[in-house]
């Protein structure tokens, strides 16, 4: 059988068609990142967004593009922190501590968890977070840190949750006059 031009163009666009069409966060986690598996990309997403869920304020951790930029932190070896292969195994140890706390309390994975059954799993590992002792308490407080990170550092945590406005003229002084 042999294809012209014309045909193999007409087929490419068939295919390209066929294949859904996902958001940048969606198809990282469905292709797995450039650390992180598919299902450690979920994980994490799932993980974020219960911790900085969207609400009427601002829209929530997914939106960020909180998971895909830990990703390309622990991804990237970075000369200044010299315990990154430490953070990177911190990083899998503690997806896995947190999922394993889900399975334990709910008997399914986090990331196929209802809602209610997110927030109890991270209500329990969030209780020792001034003082973690146990893996899924050592986990919470590295996951939470990461993701509050990565949220407040993007373009949504800074000026739409934290409304920044930049370097802008100050119309009125909200101080105390000097004595």
């Amino acid at each position: 059988m042999k294809l012209d031009r014309r045909e193999i163009l007409k087929l490419a666009a068939g295919a390209a068609l066929a294949r859904p069409v996902l958001s940048g966060e969606a198809a990282a986690a469905a292709n797995g990142g450039r650390f992180f598996s598919a299902a450690e990309m979920a994980l994490f997403d799932a993980l974020s967004e219960t911790i900085l869920p969207a609400d009427e304020h601002s829209p929530g951790a997914r939106a960020a593009g909180v998971t895909a930029f830990v990703d390309a932190q622990l991804a990237q070896k970075d000369p200044k922190m010299p315990d990154w292969a430490e953070e990177r195994k911190t990083a899998r140890d503690s997806l896995a501590a947190l999922d394993g706390l889900c399975r334990e309390m709910k008997g399914q994975g986090f990331a196929l968890a209802s809602a209610a059954d997110r927030e109890a799993v991270l209500t329990k590992a969030a209780a020792g977070e001034s003082d973690p002792k146990t893996p899924a308490e050592k986990a919470f407080k590295w996951v939470k840190g990461r993701t509050a990170y990565a949220y407040y550092t993007s373009k949504i945590g800074i000026h739409q949750e934290m409304e920044y406005k930049g370097n802008s003229l100050q119309v009125e002084y909200a101080g105390e006059e000097p004595k």
